[in-house]
């Protein structure tokens, strides 16, 4: 057996130990007042006095006492399955892992910053399933739509450079594998969150824009970086910038923000624009503005909850609780009264 709240117990044993010692102590003071009038036999004799039916009431009334506390400890035997259902939406999160996310104009970097904010995203949801894409020149579905968001903190944190490890940019790809990991036989509830440095030279974006919108997903695009464009820093082992990456002709790479195409894609599906600075990644107008949303309900998972049994002990203090009321007191010449 177990109890729900156990201290209540404990509360209810002193509570029963004293009303005990109050009982006891008002049978004595009653025997002293009544022997003060004369001889209490005599006094019983010809009175409906009676002290057993006195303690009969009075022991009644104890377990009944305790029956409602054991009652209100929620006693607990015996298991049943229910299943957790929740009101929510499907939320992809589509994070650039490029060598360029390791920019560090925003500290300690632009992909320890996205994945800080994404973590702070997950501390609002209630009840929404979430996955995570990653992607540069690939795109990988990292953790699939789910409700437990501890694991999917737990795959955000490991995600870094070298998680999908091909180079490149490709949004078009990224957009394309997340309309696949919705469950296709809906055309709502999806939200895509884009997190993006750079620009695509892998594929069509607004077309892939296209095939999402046409599937219900609603994206919201997140531009970090500069439209001017970034250097790409080289670390070595230790994290220390040794240099910067360059094209085969020497020149420094740079990786530019394009504004233009994250805005497009957003006003395209329904979704946003915000652009990412130093102190604020936008995420939280993104979880206000999906607030508004449709939502549906999310099936969960199994639980096994274990059954009340309060109502085993508390009906049986009501019917003693109504036996105590109806008791009466009978004398010796028969006569009854109510104590």
């Amino acid at each position: 057996m177990f109890f729900y709240y156990e201290s209540v117990i404990y509360i209810s044993f002193i509570i029963l130990i004293v009303l005990v010692l109050l009982f006891y102590y008002g049978l004595i003071l009653k025997k002293r007042l009544i022997r003060s009038f004369g001889d209490i036999n005599i006094i019983r004799k010809f009175s409906s006095l009676d002290f057993k039916i006195y303690r009969k009431k009075a022991i009644l009334l104890l377990v009944v006492i305790f029956l409602v506390f054991f009652s209100l400890a929620r006693p607990q035997w015996g298991n049943r399955t229910v299943k957790s259902n929740r009101k929510g939406l499907d939320i992809l999160i589509l994070l650039d892992v490029s060598r360029s996310m390791l920019a560090g104009d925003m500290l300690p970097n632009r992909l320890t910053k996205a994945k800080h904010e994404i973590e702070r995203l997950v501390d609002y949801l209630q009840g929404d399933r979430i996955g995570l894409i990653t992607f540069s020149g690939r795109s990988f579905l990292q953790c699939p739509l789910t409700i437990d968001y501890s694991a999917f903190v737990m795959y955000l944190d490991n995600t870094d450079i070298n998680s999908v490890p091909v180079p490149g940019t490709a949004i078009a790809d990224a957009l394309e594998r997340s309309i696949n990991s919705f469950p296709q036989v809906e055309k709502k509830y999806k939200v895509v969150i884009l997190l993006t440095d750079g620009e695509d030279h892998e594929g069509n974006v607004v077309e892939a824009a296209q095939k999402a919108r046409d599937e219900g997903v609603v994206i919201f695009t997140i531009g970090i970086g500069s439209v001017n464009g970034e250097l790409i820093p080289i670390h070595d082992s230790n994290g220390n910038t040794v240099g910067y990456k360059k094209d085969k002709a020497g020149n420094p790479v740079l990786s530019r923000l394009d504004e233009v195409t994250l805005e497009k894609i957003a006003v395209l599906t329904g979704g946003k624009y915000y652009k990412a600075t130093e102190s604020e990644f936008e995420l939280k107008k993104v979880y206000d503005d999906i607030q508004s949303m449709e939502k549906k309900t999310i099936f969960g998972r199994l639980l096994t909850q274990r059954e009340d049994r309060y109502q085993w002990f508390l009906l049986p203090a009501l019917l003693l609780l109504f036996l105590e009321i109806f008791l009466k007191e009978k004398n010796k010449n028969g006569k009854k009264r109510t104590d």
